[in-house]
């Protein structure tokens, strides 16, 4: 597998959250970090970093990252060599979802980022255990770097974002299902849906974490990502 590795980080987060995957796979591949900042919807950011990516690449995405990772693939699936969607989902926000932001998206207007990013993200979506207080830690350290209006533009974005149901049953390339088993923002259970969705999908659930497993399991994420990366593409 020659094509470079593109790395999504999810809402809030920058290439810090893939860092043990940068570190492993930088070894031996080119690594590109594409962070969904700029464009007001999921369509928006998709494209945007479709203009800067080489003509054909591997493609990972984690959570809202995923989402965009989705939207990539259904919009240049010639692009895309392989896909890896993690701790994410292919449905659109429900009514509930779109009004629980509200009060996040509030909160992040009026500079009370850190209140807001402690409901999007509450640490019992981390696996339990030593680990969690530093992982909750980077998390606010990403959020702080990025700000509150991103955090409200994301958000925007997520409330909006299409259904890629449809286009996950027709791709037809290497993809990997990743979770943790103690995400309770996407839990297993949707993971083994979407994996069902697509035709071929290995599905991973990772028992020791939780929404950020790349950061919460990184070797067991990275052996994933490498089985992934020598997945065959005779069905391309």
């Amino acid at each position: 597998m020659s094509e470079p590795v593109v790395l999504i980080p999810g809402m809030m987060c920058d290439a810090r959250v893939f860092g043990p995957q940068i570190d492993d796979l930088s070894r031996d591949h080119i690594v590109i970090v594409a962070p969904p900042i700029h464009g007001e919807t999921i369509r928006d950011m998709a494209g945007h970093i479709l203009d800067q990516l080489p003509p054909r690449f591997a493609l990972a995405g984690l959570s809202m990252g995923g989402i965009v990772a989705m939207e990539i693939a259904r919009r240049a699936p010639e692009r895309v060599t392989r896909l890896a969607l993690m701790s994410t989902s292919p449905l659109p926000d429900t009514p509930a979802q779109a009004t629980w932001r509200e009060p996040q998206i509030v909160r992040a207007s009026a500079g009370r980022l850190a209140e807001a990013m402690a409901d999007a993200l509450a640490p019992d979506n981390l696996a339990p255990g030593c680990g969690r207080a530093a992982v909750v830690d980077l998390v606010n350290d990403m959020a702080h770097g990025l700000g509150g209006e991103m955090f409200v533009r994301q958000s925007r974005a997520l409330q909006r974002r299409p259904d890629a149901q449809r286009s996950l049953q027709k791709l037809r390339i290497p993809t990997m299902v990743l979770c943790g088993a103690h995400d309770g923002l996407t839990p297993p259970r949707r993971h083994e849906t979407m994996a069902a969705l697509i035709p071929g999908a290995e599905l991973v659930i990772l028992p020791g974490a939780g929404h950020l497993p790349t950061v919460e399991q990184p070797q067991q994420v990275n052996i994933g990502m490498r089985a992934w990366l020598d997945m065959p593409s005779e069905h391309r």
